[in-house]
Order: C-alpha cells, then structure tokens, then sequence
C-alpha cells in the first residue's frame, strides 16, 4: 500500500513498528549471539502502553482534532496497538507473516486516528476496528494469489458479484450451477468454474465468515469498485445510524413504530391503506402519523448528525411519501 497523507501526517516511532529479524539481533560481550523472535519482540514492546479511559480518549482525540496535536494522536495510536495485534492474529491462517498485517492494522489504525470524530457517542476501538480490518483485507487481496481478483472485465465482475448471483437463483429454487451462473452473469462456463475454483480453495475462503459465527463474509466486506475509504465509511455510517434510528423508535408511540418499521425503514413497505387495517385507523390518519414520525425523526438526526451529508440525503428519501395504491 502507497504511503498516504495520513502516514505522513502520523508516522509511528520506527521502534513501534514491526522489525526484521536482522534488527533483533544482539550481541553480548562475552556470550554467543542470540536472536530474539519479532513477533514477540513486538509484543512485548506494545504491552508498555498503557489504555486509556474514556475521558483521556476523548481528551486526547479533540486535541488532535482542533490543534492538530502529533503527541496526541500518537498516545491515541500507540493505546491502540494491541487491538491491531488481535485484529491480525484472526487472519493469521490466510497470510504466514503476521508482521505484515500488523504494519497494515496500523496504517488502518493511523487512517482511523485522522479521521475519528470525539464529539459522536461511538469508542475509538469501535471505529478503528473496521479501518484496520480493512486495510487488513485490502493487503490480503493485494497479495495472495487464490484471491486475486483478476484482470479481465469478466473475472472482476465474477469476483465481486457471484456470491450474490448464487445467493439469488438458490433463493427462486434454482441450482447455480456454471452454466446457469455463466448466462446470468452473461460471462463463459469455463470463467465461472475458474473463480469458483479460485474462490473456494486455499485455507481460507471467501464465503468463510469474519468473525466466529458471524453471518458477514469476507466477500461481504471486499470493496466493489468504491474506494476503500468508502466502503469503510459506508459501514460505520450505517452502523452509527442504525443505533441512533434504535434509541429513536423508543420514544414513539406504539402507532408511531409500527409505521416507522413497516413503512419508512422497510425494504418492501406496506401501502398507506394496509397499514391503516393493520392499526384500525383510516388511510389518512395513517398518513398524517407517518408524516409526523418523519417530522420527529428530521429534528433527531440533525441533531445527532447536524453537518453529515449522507443522513442529509438519507432524510430527503425519507421525507418523500411513498404513493401507495
């Protein structure tokens, strides 16, 4: 991964980073030379650091916000550290040099830092978890060869949309089979077979979950032709609004959720008139109520979120009413 603007703003000191053997290396005066291990060089280096508490965090994280503090933000990073090593350790069967994920967690963690807002109800490590797991992902793509995304039109579009393309004919009782998969994705059986070859084999695979009995995969989280900034900022947005839309629904009436649940956040809503059955209420009044949750829910998150574009853009296709029959 190129150096960015970020690691040239908030560079580790060297003797954090992750060493080659030759740098761990020592001589005694009168004893034979012994070579210590790296990764438990490492390790033992990063358990100096102390955690800080929440207050300290958020302390630390404003001062490098407003007044663009490196010790600060370097106390932020180096706190941090060992959330990198736990991070890289649950990827550790998919690449043998868990030295270079850890560099790349904290570049992850580094990125996480810069862009960390301490003014949102949301933990440092929350956030940086994601940064550093993609960046993780992003430097496993790069470099091992079962998961290469390939170099044609045709392999990047298998790449990215053929766990989907299965997922889809499974769900209308179909067996995605290479021929049926190669007609709907509008690509050749031998290209579908290759993918599925290179996809599925190795130690690890794509379909394998992230974390233990996790329902996301690693395909899940794999960027789709957005920058990984991105796809990481996307996920972190969605996750932030979800829990705030949560702490929204508890104050409703019960009248009020249901037409929030089955009306404004649902992927398929029912009409006005049949949440009007559902609630024995007229079509009307079902409307003029959901207009009113939209009212409540604007002022909410522009409360919680006053300068953030996507809950801008996200309020405006909430606000439009949906026509229904």
């Amino acid at each position: 991964m190129k150096e960015s603007d970020t690691e040239k703003d908030l560079l580790l000191p060297q003797d954090l980073l992750p060493a080659e053997p030759k740098d761990l290396v020592v001589a005694e005066k009168s004893g034979p030379v012994e070579v210590f291990d790296p990764l438990k060089r490492y390790l033992w280096e990063v358990r100096k650091f102390p955690l800080l508490t929440r207050e300290e965090e958020r302390a630390l994280a404003r001062k490098w916000r407003e007044e663009k503090d490196r010790s600060a933000a370097l106390r932020l990073v180096v706190s941090n550290l060992r959330l990198v090593v736990k991070i890289a350790f649950e990827y550790q069967r998919a690449y043998s040099n868990l030295l270079d994920l850890i560099q790349e967690g904290n570049l992850g963690l580094m990125q996480a830092v810069k862009k960390f807002d301490p003014y949102r109800e949301v933990k440092l490590s929350s956030y940086a978890s994601w940064w550093i797991r993609a960046y993780i992902l992003k430097f496993l793509i790069d470099n091992w060869s079962l998961v290469k995304i390939g170099t044609t039109q045709a392999q990047r579009k298998l790449f990215f949309r053929l766990k989907k393309e299965k997922g889809r004919l499974e769900a209308m009782g179909f067996d995605p089979g290479p021929k049926l998969l190669a007609g709907a994705l509008n690509v050749s059986k031998e290209e579908v077979s290759e993918m599925n070859q290179r996809l599925e084999g190795g130690d690890l695979s794509l379909n394998a979950p992230l974390e233990g009995n996790g329902r996301q995969t690693y395909m899940d989280i794999l960027p789709a032709g957005d920058t990984l900034e991105k796809t990481v900022a996307d996920t972190q947005f969605n996750e932030i609004l979800g829990n705030k839309i949560d702490e929204f629904t508890q104050g409703l009436r019960p009248k009020e959720a249901f037409l929030l649940k089955n009306r404004l956040l649902a992927d398929e809503p029912v009409t006005l008139q049949e949440a009007g059955d559902q609630l024995k209420i007229s079509r009307e009044r079902a409307r003029q109520i959901e207009k009113r949750v939209v009212d409540k829910l604007r002022v909410f998150l522009q409360g919680e979120f006053p300068d953030l574009e996507d809950v801008q853009f996200w309020l405006k296709k909430v606000g439009k009413e949906k026509k229904a029959p």
